[in-house]
């Protein structure tokens, strides 16, 4: 007894120690604090930085000590980045609210307004003021371009094929310092230039064009320029005459700006939260602060992301490396130009949670790791190590890179404004991301990105991703890529590579990645696109509005119980012995397979739209067990692809998927969240009110040839067809050659005869940006290429 009573003392004595050990320090900020102030309640400080050097000498007298830092409501202009390291481990920003606090990479500009010409007006700035970009009254405006800003104008929202045409070069006074922006020839991502010099011809000398790892022209009509004092020429236009310092405007009309608040932006990042691999930051958090304005870093040093067709550059408006048990949450990150939250190298529980991102240069989150960690690396496209070279070993080499973060219950949109190859999240060199109840929707190129297969383990789940791919192609809502150890650029070689050593797409793909419970529209791609050589995956369980689900090249996939509305499965070049699995999935076209070299593991059980769609499946030798008929949703029209008791799809083991589940759940954010537009079905087994409905597609307003009286109206020698009735404005097709009373009767080779058949066509080759079609106008045949996207 008296030994218990010996021992649980020392207990207490111990566990009291250690509690005097750890003391909570609070420090408040406020914009009426001072410098001079102790960071107390009623004596706050001035700035942010002021509260963390406060934090650090707190550290140093006892380094157990937790500090919270309370920021109250008001403006904070950074002119450096707040920054965090090991010794300020356990601090916690607390902010007021996201309207409430705001912390800005900009300057107020103070300036006197002369006229200098018609309605453009111009100031002196003040020389120790260098920015990239120009607000007013919490408006960003447009830096002179070419063509002018259209919001509904596509790339860069307006693009022109003669923006650099010799001609209009010729107009410019002072080229120097242009920037041209320019997607890439296959459409895969951008490149952007600074004009160092223009030849007497009207030639250009250009620096940069680095921003994408697969080199290329650029495309000759996604083109736009900028920074270019002549093509100020409209309203909310502006220019900075750097050697000068003299600010150039065109106010729009409604403003008085004598009364404006006017903001250059001056920082590229504005947090940067960095340790090192032995000693890193630990338990850092920032919640209930709005951060805005940062450079844009397009003309940085990128690296490129292994064999991806990613460059980067390895930071952010948050730069997070070398952490562990770093949390952002409830924050709002908007106007940034270039990467919002970059998690760099070695990082361990990072934590990204109930966060608005939006209107942003470049991607919103990315998770990368550093080169060093992978074995036998390939950085480009057509480089490869030989067999006999090469690092054997399975995983990683050593621990820099990301793993165990999460990215949960954000609202993502609008990101990409100035690059194109970007993500809403992007996963490079990483192992075990979880990505969860995240909505993320108008961007130009995917909304969720893995790199490469290393290392896998990620969960992708309950995310709402739609109206992506707008300014790209051959690309997912979900993309992924595999050019892992076992890929070569040679499909032969390859082939030796993998049936030699059937292990090898796991040796960098060690853990497999899961897509399941999300809902998917992309429609200028597939919803779902594991290309070349993706590996090592489950996809389970998604509703797929318009692109179906793409395999490219790769091993080791079980696509099972998953919705395809009005699209279908997408096997591309396929190995013999790939070990694919696609079964209990709902379909409403026939497969579109491309170049196999095998049917994989196991391809049946699944419900096809009609007979002919199974028959054609069955010549492959799968599908034996597979069923065809209408799968009787409940209600489409709201979104409700659940399925009926009667449906013929739970004969092949289908099961009925959560519908209310899809994107973020905090109430706020999901208050203001926009959700897909919804599909209208058009491939419904023995549905013959199709016959008689009309329906929207790109824009313009369609049904099919019915009676005879249409039939001689057009010229045609059948009643068959799909006419156009009307297209209207500003939509893709008004920018395409197609008019109304076009009718419609094949596609890539294919007869049209319905609108049913339209729809397949469209969406076995809506990637690649533009379908040839075969019309009749004015009682004449006619081909025709057609641009599906602006």
């Amino acid at each position: 007894m008296k030994k218990t009573i010996l021992v649980s003392t020392l207990l207490m004595i111990l566990l009291i120690n250690a509690c005097s050990k750890t003391s909570i320090q609070e420090i408040y900020v406020s914009p009426m604090g001072s410098s001079q102030n102790t960071g107390f309640q009623d004596s706050p400080l001035f700035t942010i930085q002021e509260a963390l050097d406060k934090a650090l000498a707190y550290k140093k007298e006892n380094a157990q000590t937790q500090i919270i830092i309370h920021v109250s409501e008001g403006e904070y202009r950074l002119d450096k980045s707040i920054q965090f390291n090991a010794a300020l481990s356990g601090v916690k920003i607390v902010g007021a609210g996201v309207d409430k606090v705001v912390v800005k990479g900009s300057q107020q500009l103070d300036l006197e307004w002369k006229a200098y010409k018609d309605q453009i007006l111009v100031a002196k700035v003040n020389s120790q003021i260098q920015f990239d970009q120009f607000f007013v009254n919490g408006k960003q405006q447009i830096l002179a371009r070419y063509p002018n800003y259209d919001e509904k104008g596509g790339h860069w929202q307006g693009h022109a094929a003669d923006a650099i045409d010799p001609e209009r070069v010729k107009t410019w006074k002072q080229p120097k310092g242009a920037v041209i922006h320019a997607m890439h020839r296959g459409e895969w991502g951008g490149f952007h230039y600074e004009v160092t010099k223009a030849n007497e011809d009207g030639t250009l000398e250009l620096t940069a064009g680095h921003q994408n790892n697969r080199p290329s022209e650029m495309h000759h009509k996604y083109r736009m320029v900028e920074n270019v004092f002549e093509e100020l020429d409209s309203p909310g236009e502006w220019y900075l005459d750097k050697e000068n310092q003299l600010l150039y405007y065109w106010p729009t009309e409604t403003m008085s700006i004598k009364k404006a608040k006017l903001e250059g932006i001056t920082l590229k990042h504005l947090v940067a939260i960095v340790g090192d691999e032995k000693n890193p930051v630990k338990n850092i958090e920032i919640t209930g602060i709005k951060f805005e304005h940062a450079q844009r870093t397009l003309m940085e040093t990128y690296e490129p992301l292994l064999r991806s067709d990613w460059t980067i550059y390895r930071g952010g408006a948050v730069f997070i490396e070398n952490s562990e048990n770093i949390s952002i949450t409830d924050c709002e990150f908007t106007n940034l130009g270039g990467n919002v939250i970059f998690v760099s190298k070695y990082n361990r529980g990072v934590i990204i949670k109930g966060n608005h991102i939006h209107d942003s240069g470049a991607t919103a989150v990315s998770f990368v790791g550093d080169a060093s960690a992978v074995r036998s690396p390939s950085f480009q496209y057509g480089e490869y190590v030989p067999l006999a070279e090469m690092d054997t070993i399975k995983g990683p080499a050593n621990d820099l890179y990301p793993s165990d973060c999460i990215v949960d219950d954000n609202l993502i949109y609008r990101i990409g404004r100035v690059e194109k190859q970007v993500a809403g999240v992007q996963i490079s060199m990483a192992m075990d991301i979880t990505i969860r109840s995240n909505s993320i929707y108008d961007i130009p190129r995917a909304g969720i990105n893995v790199s490469e297969g290393t290392w896998g383990g990620h969960i992708i789940e309950y995310n709402d991703v739609f109206n992506t791919v707008l300014e790209t192609s051959d690309h997912g809502a979900f993309n992924s890529w595999g050019r892992d150890r076992f890929w070569h650029p040679n499909r032969s070689v390859m082939n030796k590579l993998t049936t030699d050593n059937p292990e090898m797409p796991y040796w960098d793909a060690i853990h497999t990645t899961e897509i399941k419970f999300n809902r998917f529209r992309c429609d200028h791609g597939w919803d779902i696109d594991l290309d070349d050589g993706s590996s090592n995956y489950i996809v389970s369980n998604n509703v797929c509005l318009n692109g179906g689900i793409k395999l490219r090249e790769g091993f080791y996939r079980t696509v099972e119980n998953n919705i395809m509305v009005n699209n279908s499965f997408h096997p591309h070049v396929w190995f013999e012995k790939s070990g694919d699995v696609f079964r209990k999935n709902v379909m409403m076209t026939d497969y579109k397979d491309i170049r196999l070299s095998g049917w994989g593991k196991d391809v049946d059980s699944n419900l096809f739209p009609n007979e002919k769609a199974l028959q054609k499946a069955q010549k492959n030798g799968t599908d034996a067990n597979s069923v065809f008929g209408n799968p009787l949703f409940e209600d489409p029209k709201v979104g409700n692809y659940t399925l009926a008791k009667n449906s013929p799809a739970f004969k092949i083991g289908f099961q009925n998927i959560p519908m209310d589940k899809f994107g973020v759940q905090k109430p706020s954010l999901k208050a203001i969240a926009k959700t897909p537009e919804l599909p209208v079905i058009w491939s419904v087994e023995n549905d013959k009110s199709e016959e008689s409905i009309t329906m929207n597609w790109l824009g313009a307003t369609i049904k099919n040839i019915e009676t005879i009286e249409e039939r001689s109206a057009s010229g045609l020698n059948k009643t068959a067809g799909v006419v156009i009735l009307k297209i209207a404005k500003e939509t893709v097709l008004a920018a395409s050659t197609l008019k109304a009373g076009d009718v419609i009767i094949a596609g890539e080779g294919e007869e049209i005869n319905q609108i049913q058949d339209l729809m397949r066509v469209f969406q076995g080759h809506n990637w690649k940006g533009k379908i040839n079609f075969k019309i009749f106008r004015n009682q004449k045949p006619m081909d025709l290429i057609v641009n599906v996207k602006k």
